[in-house]
């Protein structure tokens, strides 16, 4: 629900704009541009079939070369990756509508936080289509399915509720408040406990090795509470090599910045992959898992992928 968020601003102007000319009753809205998924031309178009259960062509298919890299048509996180039908898929929920992406050999896995533009995987054959090798591009909004090209400025303007709308309205205002609240508040505190370890190069005190420590640790006892940094999607929990017990928490876009958190070492979870979470949340318990010499919180901040110091933007 968060990814559609931070594009929203200028649908909302549009959808202000447009209210003039429709009926009362329903919104006119544009999907926010996107990108294509390859650089190949439209062999069959999108062709709906007018009952749901119908016969129909429920996306586009763009003819490309097999091994061609597959990449995100917008922003947003991977909901499945795997095998349907013998054939390869990848889905991308965007907050609302999902992309979906096939036959492709997948470059990423369920959870991930994917870019506009990222690449999510490599073109396979095997897709009847007009031409040798085309890939098929979806999107829909629950059971509803749409027009790809409407993520490129194409397409009709659709109508939705103005319950919708409202709702659209709401979620923008609660995302800006959020926004607003980690900029001028930083982080929540992850944990009650003092700064062991500051992030930067250091002698690791299991491997002997100097190496970036990519984070801060604080000190606590095990089981301590730790709580979430900023409010947030939990993209992955479980274990993750030498990091022991792991939660990472998805902010979204702050300040033009894919934000993520880290959350390492942990005796135990108190939620799973795919919850939403609040800012000061308990998400998880302090532990000794992993490469760890005692118990204590190895807490990470990420912007754009790039592990950066996290003491700078925690609050007092």
């Amino acid at each position: 629900m968060r990814r559609i968020l931070i594009r929203v601003t200028a649908l909302l102007t549009f959808l202000a704009l447009s209210l003039v000319t429709v009926p009362d009753a329903a919104a006119a809205t544009v999907l926010p541009p996107g990108i294509a998924p390859v650089a190949g031309s439209i062999v069959r178009g999108f062709d709906p079939p007018a009952e749901r259960w119908g016969a129909g062509h429920r996306g586009i298919d763009l003819a490309a070369d097999a091994g061609t890299t597959v990449v995100a048509a917008a922003t947003g996180t991977v909901r499945f990756a795997g095998t349907v039908a013998g054939k390869g898929v990848v889905s991308i929920d965007h907050g609302g509508v999902v992309t979906t992406y096939e036959p492709v050999r997948a470059l990423v896995q369920a959870g991930d936080h994917v870019l506009v533009g990222d690449p999510i995987g490599i073109l396979l054959a095997g897709h009847d289509c007009p031409a040798a090798v085309c890939l098929h591009w979806g999107l829909k909004e629950g059971e509803t399915y749409l027009d790809p090209e409407l993520l490129l400025g194409g397409g009709e303007v659709r109508l939705i509720s103005a319950a919708a709308f409202d709702d659209l309205a709401r979620r923008q205002a609660e995302w800006e408040e959020e926004q607003r609240e980690l900029a001028a508040r930083g982080f929540y505190p992850p944990v009650d406990g003092v700064v062991t370890s500051p992030f930067g190069y250091r002698v690791n005190p299991i491997s002997g090795l100097a190496e970036l420590h990519d984070g801060i640790d604080f000190g606590a006892a095990c089981g301590t509470p730790v709580r979430a940094a900023a409010s947030g999607v939990i993209t992955f929990q479980g274990v993750y090599g030498g990091f022991g017990n792991r939660i990472t928490v998805d902010h979204g876009v702050v300040a033009g910045v894919a934000l993520v958190t880290g959350y390492n070492h942990l005796q135990g979870f108190a939620l799973a992959a795919g919850a939403a979470v609040t800012r000061g949340e308990i998400i998880g318990y302090v532990g000794t898992t992993g490469y760890s010499t005692g118990c204590h919180l190895h807490f990470q901040r990420y912007a754009d992928g790039v592990a950066t110091d996290p003491a700078p933007y925690l609050s007092g």
